[in-house]
């Protein structure tokens, strides 16, 4: 294994093109160390972890503008604390805003401070533009890349996603530090744009990225193919245990999303959901992505607490009222309480309604971002609620549903056992 390239000094950044406004080198390096674990989507213990890393970081130079920008963009971009009910959070964004007026810094470091500061406010799709300006003369800015990505993926951007990476491609260089995962990066959204056989030759030219909810997608192929046992067991020795230990977003949708599947497949998942509803809780009020709230609504049903499912959707629909320039709330009204109910209606037992919510909105769910993989969730929900309808009305919807499914993904088990599913439920009509 070849060893890991030395952390950049405040010279190696301006030989790369990217100087850093600080004369201080342990601050540069620190930078570098935060920069790197975040790509790698890892907390190294030898580089003293991202939280260590950015402790001693305002510690070697505390009015270095892009120390504040990268630490308050990893926060936002945790989507665990938004700057409307985190004070210590809105602090920090308004300090870095004010530090970033009292020095000199570069055009590039103050559209970071800008973007971070845009992103806070729920502005994402603008927040990504200031990222991009700083791509386009600066195309080997690793935070620029990595904050439009993850900034794209919750907006539901999948050619932006696929694009952005696609204009800087050419300029990353083996030689330049991270470039490797720069295509782990771009295979993502050549897979999410279906250019399969594009993704995997890049995947497999010496990409170090890897997903890190992994086990999640080995759960999931094992539903499909109806191992309910064996999806259960890699959820308690894997999925759960990972989410006790990060408490990252990722990890606890991947909980609830996993526990629903099982479930609308009549799996019993005994007092799962209670474990993990006091983690949900904590973020009922957040409203910073839709796809988020869904999830954490999934355990508030699953765990049967109508007192937070309540919480939830009120203040959803309060947020939706007033959403100034915040997409999320800008969204909430058409497309993420509608979905929010039927939830709620597929718990309460009417799967008419069910239809009735999600039908028309099918098409625009993509816009609360998540991958592929994570919105079929809410597919699987359509399915099923058609599969349970009574109606004349609703008679036939789920057999065309199955059949564009099967159409657009054959051979798969999930889609033959509902369809045989839906040739019962005729038969016995």
């Amino acid at each position: 294994m070849a060893a890991p390239a030395p952390l950049r000094d405040c010279q190696a950044w301006k030989d790369a093109g990217l100087p850093l406004s600080t004369t201080s080198n342990e601050a540069c390096k620190l930078f570098d160390a935060t920069l790197t674990q975040y790509v790698k989507w890892t907390n190294d213990r030898s580089l003293g972890g991202i939280e260590g890393c950015l402790s001693k970081l305002k510690a070697a130079d505390p009015t270095f503008a892009m120390g504040h920008a990268i630490a308050n963009g990893l926060v936002l971009i945790g989507t665990g604390s938004s700057v409307r009910l985190d004070r210590e959070l809105d602090r920090a964004v308004k300090t870095m805003v004010e530090v970033s007026q009292t020095q000199p810094l570069t055009q590039r470091e103050r559209l970071h401070v800008s973007a971070v500061e845009t992103f806070a406010k729920g502005n994402f799709s603008r927040a990504c533009e200031l990222w991009e300006q700083i791509l386009w003369d600066h195309p080997t800015d690793m935070l620029a890349l990595k904050f439009s990505h993850d900034a794209y993926f919750y907006l539901g951007y999948q050619e932006q996603m696929r694009d952005s990476v696609a204009r800087i491609y050419p300029f990353w260089t083996p030689s330049i530090p991270l470039s490797s995962y720069v295509k782990g990066i771009y295979s993502f959204g050549l897979m999410e744009t279906n250019f399969y056989d594009k993704a995997e030759k890049l995947a497999k030219e010496d990409s170090d990225m890897l997903a890190c909810h992994n086990y999640w997608h080995w759960a999931l192929y094992l539903i499909e193919k109806g191992e309910y046992e064996a999806a259960l067991t890699i959820y308690d020795n894997h999925v759960f245990p990972g989410l006790k230990a990060s408490g990252a977003m990722l990890d606890v949708v991947d909980s609830c999303s996993m526990l629903y599947r099982l479930r609308m497949e009549g799996v019993s998942v005994g007092e799962r959901w209670q474990d993990i509803l006091p983690i949900t809780q904590k973020h009922s009020r957040d409203h910073i992505l839709l796809f988020n709230d869904a999830h954490f609504l999934m355990a508030s049903l699953g765990a049967r607490d109508s007192g937070t499912t309540q919480e939830l959707l009120t203040t959803l629909q309060d947020a939706s009222k007033s959403p100034g320039e915040n997409c999320q709330h800008l969204l909430a009204r058409d497309v993420g309480l509608p979905l929010c109910q039927a939830l709620v209606e597929a718990e309460n037992g009417n799967p008419e309604r069910v239809l009735e919510l999600l039908l028309p909105i099918r098409y625009r769910i993509i816009q609360i971002g998540g991958s592929n993989a994570q919105r079929d969730v809410f597919n699987q929900l359509l399915i099923h609620a058609a599969l349970n309808c009574t109606s004349g009305v609703h008679k036939n919807v789920a057999r065309n549903l199955l059949m564009e499914r099967d159409a657009l993904k054959p051979n798969s088990p999930l889609t033959q056992r509902l369809i045989r599913k839906a040739a019962a439920v005729h038969l016995l009509q």
